[in-house]
């Protein structure tokens, strides 16, 4: 290729257009047309200010201390960072310990600019710990039948059960290479269910893309301070920092998913979660609500229910009608949810949602007591979306109801316990499916 069609590739640049347009959504690159690209002035007198421009756009949303990190965190110290990441895993599985293990060489990488690949390992470096004052340990290439050894240079989760409970090891990698294990060890349980492993492997994947996307960042604000920045390596930037932020959404609600399907495992109600949420979608493109609210009440009544996450599973398989401490407890099981979300911090909006879809229309339910229009608009979706499948659903002590069942219930109930407004949608979406 010529050096003029070089240049003329990199002065009609689709992602240039894009921001020139002010579309909004700079993951459509692919929309823009040849044609219309050709018609877009993009000879603007100083590119560079306007490249970096675009590099401060994207870092104001995708920073660290916004939707960036899978766990909300108040310090920059990368020990607590870690330390809060094994405790939330070690919560969601209600298991006695999980740590995190980085190579040296990473963990050097981590105050540099350069990154590096990590191909081979000599030792792997615990980086925070459920227990204080502990000392930092270490993980040598020599143990190579330790399954965290194993799972490293394998680059594939290993999981060992013996006479002492269970180990868990699943490698972090990422664009850098080999960057580390998340080691889970339970004593407690004779094993880690499927949907808990997969948990942990999506934890993992959103892990390892927050760190690639938030060392982007750091490049970018460098080249935005740099007086001679090039704009080459600007545009490049914007490129990266584009892929990473649609990779990171793509773990996002891979996430989201997995966590869902792990409290639905516990109970006998599989699917339920997804069942509410898609129903939940339903009624609010029935009330027309806008994209971004459709999403988070989605997402909201996917997790609707995370709070059985720690709940031991027996409280699900009897076949008898729940003693009043076991139902307490999972009447209550929003509040330990809450707890959870606020750890996980790019699922902050969806937290009154969840918190409150136990609140009743007539101001009797729970945690707070709200009532009719104060009580948020995503918790009185979910709450009837909820109500309607559950009644559906067999349960130990009840059969299920059916579909005009269920939706007549809700009619008489609509006022007492349910909104009005949201049971009409209901029964006008499902009542002539």
């Amino acid at each position: 290729m010529s050096q003029n069609n070089i240049s003329l590739k990199i002065e009609n640049d689709p992602l240039e257009a894009i921001f020139a347009l002010n579309m909004g959504d700079f993951m459509t690159e692919h929309l823009i047309s040849e044609e219309l690209l050709s018609k877009i002035d993009t000879s603007v007198k100083d590119k560079i200010s306007r490249l970096k421009g675009q590099l401060k756009e994207l870092i104001s949303i995708y920073s660290l201390d916004k939707t960036l990190t899978l766990l909300g965190f108040n310090s920059e110290e990368e020990h607590i960072i870690y330390d809060a990441i094994a405790k939330t895993i070690a919560q969601m599985l209600d298991t006695s310990n999980c740590d995190v293990y980085l190579t040296p060489e990473f963990i050097k990488n981590l105050s540099e600019t350069g990154l590096g690949t990590n191909e081979s390992v000599e030792h792997l470096v615990k980086i925070g710990t459920s227990e204080q004052n502990q000392s930092i340990q270490h993980l040598s290439a020599e143990q190579s039948e330790h399954p965290a050894i194993e799972a490293f240079l394998g680059m594939k989760t290993v999981y060992k059960k013996n006479e002492k409970g269970v180990l868990l090891a699943v490698p972090l990698v990422n664009n850098w290479g080999k960057v580390g294990v998340i080691v889970v060890n339970d004593s407690k349980t004779g094993e880690i269910r499927k949907e808990l492993i997969n948990l942990v492997q999506v934890t993992a994947n959103l892990f390892v893309t927050s760190m690639r996307l938030q060392k982007l960042i750091e490049q970018a604000e460098d080249c935005i301070e740099a007086k001679d920045a090039d704009p080459v390596e600007l545009r490049q930037l914007r490129a990266e920092l584009t892929a990473s932020i649609g990779d990171l959404g793509d773990e996002q609600q891979q996430f989201v998913e997995a966590l869902a399907e792990a409290v639905d495992s516990k109970s006998k109600s599989r699917e339920h979660s997804r069942k509410v949420a898609q129903t939940a979608k339903e009624i609010c493109d029935f009330l027309e609500l806008n994209e971004k609210t459709t999403d988070l009440i989605y997402y909201a009544a996917l997790l609707h229910n995370i709070g059985q996450i720690s709940l031991p599973e027996e409280i699900f398989s009897s076949s008898d009608k729940p003693a009043p401490d076991v139902w307490n407890r999972l009447q209550n099981h929003p509040n330990i949810g809450v707890n959870l979300l606020m750890k996980i911090n790019f699922l902050s909006e969806v937290i009154p949602y969840v918190h409150f879809h136990k609140e009743r229309w007539d101001g009797r339910g729970t945690p707070e007591g709200l009532a009719g229009m104060s009580i948020p608009l995503g918790a009185r979706i979910i709450a009837v979306a909820d109500a309607y499948h559950a009644m559906l659903s067999e349960r130990p002590h009840r059969k299920p109801l059916s579909k005009g069942e269920a939706l007549n219930l809700l009619k008489q109930e609509a006022g007492i316990k349910w909104d009005p407004t949201i049971v009409n949608a209901l029964y006008e979406i499902k009542a002539h499916a």
